[in-house]
């Protein structure tokens, strides 16, 4: 709750003064040009938004840092500001036109109440509104966490949605609602089908196919919809109130109640039946077969999502839900099997897995094997008691390598993590060495703690598609060896199927005057053995080349690469 408060204020309330300039134009433009339509101002403002959207990763982030962007955001906005003083003076000083000489659509009858709009297309423009939002954000969630962890995938939907608004208000009646009909709902049932159908669980390119293309026919028909509805001008403003507060419902189901009465991304479902309703809704007045068709199609939706619902827990032993996604415990094979085991996952991410056999279960698996870099990095300080921190806690993995005498501190944002590995896995009871578990911002934490004296400190935050970039910065690093030993080893587990994070680490250890080397271990035959890169630092050159640490290779440098710091970051660079 911290957070969206946080959030409310230093982006939401700059956001909603921002917000209001299209509709304050929009309502300028129709007083004084007599015959124009003031709705293409909106497919204006939104192609703005969709290539600032764009063109921030690509073109704004790889060149400038942060207080770059600021200075130049601030001088943009004061002329922004100039212009809309100019506009209002403009505006002002121009004689004033009849407020409903702009053509509007011809709408059924019961949507207009007088001079007012009934509340019935009213409550309509909301559901509209409402539905494209949360299927934004249900789709968003669906293919980055469920189908693949591609960096920058979030951009491809809300691109889409973008561009629907733009297609829909941009006046040149590209929304045909006499046949778009049917083409939503081949598209919903899809969808759907897609939902349930687990043998096509692991098509990337159907799933991501189907779910992109489903998203844009469903967000054109939702704001194609608003645009044939849209009032006379002088009801402009009400008019995108009720866009923006849809808009504003539909992320609240998704992001905030959604989170506390589901323990999966059900949203994504119920948005699908939403939309359904819908277009039963426009199908009724389409004619009968229109509508029967509709309604066969709603009534197909609805049960694939429930059915989803129900069976989400089918192979799914454990599972939880908060701010920070879905996580999941599956269990794998049957007591008294040689690979009986429980594997924790974030979405298609895995985070480690525990054998259930007690002769087996302390044994480090994954990408914590003896035989990988933060493995051997701990084998080379077994001389004496160990101090190892951990940032990232997973299943508790690395708690196996505990002795009596050693302290292993894990740091982890989310609380439900270390619930699921005190519940269900046992690396953190079974371990001999005391452990102590942070909960909050690994860096804030690090940040008020007194140096540690860590022999040994895991950085294990970069496997997802969206990386914490706080935490492999030069300050970053700077803070993790003022809490290592003079010999201490920081270990990055940089495993990563799209980004190539090991150039980024070395070029922040050689600022900091420190040594790097890199361990890759490569996926075996036997699947026991996951592929692993870990890339290890240290000012004592010494330290990495102990006899314990094997196979140790130079780590790739990218001279052409800007260092990243707490100002500067390129995600897009790094991509493989």
């Amino acid at each position: 709750m911290r957070i969206l408060l946080l959030l409310c204020a230093s982006v939401g309330l700059p956001y909603l003064v921002l917000a209001s300039t299209s509709p304050l134009l929009q309502a300028w433009f129709a007083r004084t040009r007599p015959g124009a339509n003031p709705y293409r101002l909106f497919a204006v403002s939104n192609a703005a938004s969709l290539a600032a959207l764009v063109g921030y990763p690509f073109v704004i982030e790889p060149w400038l840092g942060g207080s770059e962007q600021v200075v130049l955001w601030s001088w943009l906005f004061a002329a922004f500001a100039l212009a809309c003083a100019a506009l209002a003076w403009s505006s002002a000083r121009s004689p004033a036109s009849a407020p409903d000489c702009v053509p509007a659509p011809a709408l059924p009858p019961g949507d207009q109440a007088g001079d007012g709009i009934a509340p019935g297309v009213a409550l309509l423009w909301l559901a509209l509104t409402a539905t494209g939002s949360a299927l934004l954000l249900a789709v968003t969630n669906h293919i980055t966490q469920n189908i693949a962890a591609i960096p920058l995938l979030w951009l491809a939907p809300l691109t889409l949605y973008l561009l629907t608004f733009i297609l829909a208000f941009e006046g040149g009646n590209l929304y045909r609602p006499r046949w778009f009909w049917i083409v939503c709902l081949v598209w919903l049932a899809g969808m759907t089908w897609l939902l349930i159908d687990a043998d096509r669980q692991f098509d990337m390119g159907l799933q991501l196919g189907m779910y992109l293309s489903g998203l844009a026919v469903a967000c054109f028909f939702c704001h194609g919809e608003l645009y044939e509805r849209r009032p006379a001008p002088r009801h402009l403003t009400a008019f995108y109130l009720t866009i923006a507060a849809g808009g504003a419902l539909g992320g609240l189901f998704v992001a905030v109640l959604a989170p506390l009465v589901f323990v999966g991304y059900h949203e994504l479902g119920i948005g699908l039946v939403a939309c359904a309703l819908l277009v039963v809704v426009r199908c009724r007045r389409l004619g009968a077969v229109p509508g029967v068709m509709g309604l066969g199609v709603l009534l197909a939706v609805t049960g694939g999502s429930v059915y989803e619902i129900v069976h989400f827990r089918n192979d799914v032993s454990a599972s939880a839900r908060n701010f920070y996604g879905v996580l999941r415990v599956k269990e794998y094979g049957r007591p008294g099997e040689d690979g009986h085991m429980r594997r924790l996952l974030h979405g298609v991410i895995m985070h480690g897995e525990q054998f259930l056999d007690p002769e087996r279960r302390s044994q480090p698996t994954t990408y914590y094997r003896s035989t990988s870099g933060v493995g051997m990095a701990i084998a080379s300080k077994r001389d004496h008691p160990m101090r190892v921190g951990v940032i990232g806690l997973g299943t508790g993995t690395l708690a196996a390598y505990g002795r009596g005498g050693d302290v292993f501190r894990f740091y982890d944002i989310n609380p439900e993590v270390l619930r699921i590995a005190r519940e269900q896995f046992t690396y953190l009871a079974d371990s001999g060495a005391k452990i102590d578990v942070v909960l909050g911002d690994a860096r804030l934490a690090l940040e008020r703690e007194a140096p540690q004296g860590y022999d040994v400190l895991a950085v294990d935050a970069f496997s997802s598609d969206a990386i914490p970039v706080h935490l492999i910065t030069l300050e970053a690093l700077a803070l993790y060896l003022r809490h290592l030993r003079p010999d201490g080893i920081a270990a990055f587990h940089v495993s990563n199927r799209f980004l190539d994070l090991g150039p980024v680490v070395a070029r922040l250890a050689r600022e900091n005057g420190a040594h790097v080397t890199g361990v890759y271990e490569k996926a075996g035959e036997d699947e026991d053995r996951t592929q692993s890169d870990w890339i290890l630092v240290s000012r004592d050159a010494a330290a990495l080349e102990h006899a314990e640490i094997l196979d140790a290779e130079e780590v790739e440098d990218r001279p052409e690469w800007r260092t990243w710091t707490d100002d500067y970051s390129n995600v897009f660079q790094v991509i493989k």
